[in-house]
C-alpha cells in the first residue's frame, strides 16, 4: 500500500505519519500474541540553526514528532499495545551515513565549541511528556 508524500526531512526521507499507524495495525493483525511495542528511535532530520536571538527553532521537527505521535495514538486506538515511543535523539551527534551533517537532536550542538542549546522541540517535548506523566503513588527515599 503506498504513501505518497511531498514532505520530506532534509535528509531527504518521506514523512508519512499514517505509514507508521498502517505499520503498526498490521503488525497486531497479523501477529495477535505479538508482545507490547517500543518506537526506540522516532525522529527526524532538520538542518535547524541558531537565529539571530541565539536561540534554535525548528516547527519543522514540532510538526513531525506531533504527528507521529498522533499516529501511534491511532494505532493505539485501533488496539495496538505501544509502551513508549522515544525521540531519536536527545543531542545532535554523529549519523554513520552521513557524519555531522544531519541534525536528529533535541539539542543543537555546536560543533567547534561544544556549545549546546535547547531547540524549541526540546520545550515542546518535555510539556508534552509533562502532561502524559503519571503522578508518583509514593515519595522517594530519602
Amino acid at each position: 500500500m503506498p504513501y505518497p508524500s511531498d514532505e520530506r526531512t532534509d535528509f531527504g526521507w518521506a514523512i508519512v505519519p499514517a505509514a507508521l499507524t498502517a505499520v503498526l495495525t498490521e503488525l497486531h493483525t497479523s501477529y495477535p500474541s505479538m508482545p507490547p511495542i517500543v518506537i526506540t528511535e522516532g525522529g527526524a532530520s532538520f538542518h535547524d540553526v541558531p537565529g539571530a536571538d541565539g536561540s534554535v527553532h525548528d516547527p519543522r521537527r514540532i510538526a513531525y514528532l506531533d504527528a507521529h505521535l498522533r499516529a501511534v495514538a491511532d494505532a493505539v486506538a485501533a488496539g495496538v499495545d505501544v509502551r513508549g515511543y522515544y525521540v531519536w535523539s536527545a543531542f545532535d551527534n554523529f549519523e554513520w551515513a552521513a557524519g555531522y551533517q544531519e541534525r536528529f537532536g533535541l539539542v543543537y550542538v555546536d560543533y567547534a565549541t561544544q556549545q549546546r542549546i535547547r531547540k524549541s522541540s526540546w520545550e515542546w517535548y518535555r510539556e508534552v511528556i509533562a502532561a502524559n506523566a503519571q503522578p508518583r503513588t509514593s515519595s522517594p527515599s530519602p
